[in-house]
């Protein structure tokens, strides 16, 4: 069985570590919040301005200047601080954010990552993935493996770049892979979904990937 998104999130939290700086992007990367593991301290950084983002609001409790950058309505805690785009481009780009947990259209087997240009519809802009991908310690794509029937996975990617050679690893409805980019020695799957086998992958798959000696089911 393939995950749901819920269940990508999870692994995705997994990657967290205590005391760590965290941006998460918009879609399934948002849920990744409900799974910061108990005890964890993280501090939610997002670009519009507010580091310490708190949980989701429930509904009636809604303040509707409290935002995270996709626009949803979360709360803050004892620890928030706010601050200018600015300064908040300035944590970015100056390396301070420890992991930045994206969704994609298209992963490259080199680590490039294509998440801001949907085809055939109009959009505003790149946001502030491109200084993401380009300023954090490490990149995480969650995305489904597939759309339309057509691999997110790819040789090279074909649709405008938000950064080239910058994705550490992808968690996927499938599975997990990570991408080497210091030493450019690919992609290399390290985990699969429960009861997903090796050449269902494979199947869907168009980048080229090894697969650990050490790979988790």
């Amino acid at each position: 069985m393939a995950w749901t998104r819920e269940q990508m999130a999870e692994r995705a939290a997994r990657e967290l570590r205590d005391g760590f700086y965290v941006n998460l992007g918009i879609g399934i990367p948002t849920l990744v919040s409900n799974f910061i593991p108990a005890g964890m301290s993280v501090q939610l950084q997002s670009e519009n301005g507010m580091l310490g983002t708190g949980p989701f609001p429930f509904e009636g409790e809604e303040d509707a200047d409290l935002i995270n950058a996709g626009k949803q309505t979360v709360t803050e805690l004892p620890t928030t601080s706010y601050f200018n785009s600015a300064d908040s481009f300035a944590m970015i780009r100056g390396g301070h954010i420890d992991i930045a947990i994206l969704g994609a259209m298209q992963v490259a087997e080199n680590g490039d990552i294509a998440n801001w240009m949907i085809p055939g519809k109009l959009v505003k802009g790149m946001g502030g993935a491109m200084d993401l991908v380009g300023g954090v310690k490490k990149v995480v794509v969650v995305m489904e493996h597939s759309a339309k029937g057509e691999s997110k996975l790819l040789h090279r990617c074909n649709l405008p770049l938000t950064g080239a050679g910058v994705v550490d690893m992808v968690i996927t409805d499938l599975g997990v892979f990570t991408i080497d980019r210091k030493n450019r020695s690919g992609m290399t799957l390290i985990e699969l979904a429960p009861d997903v086998t090796l050449d269902e992958i494979k199947g869907k798959t168009q980048a080229s990937f090894k697969v650990a000696n050490t790979l988790k089911h």
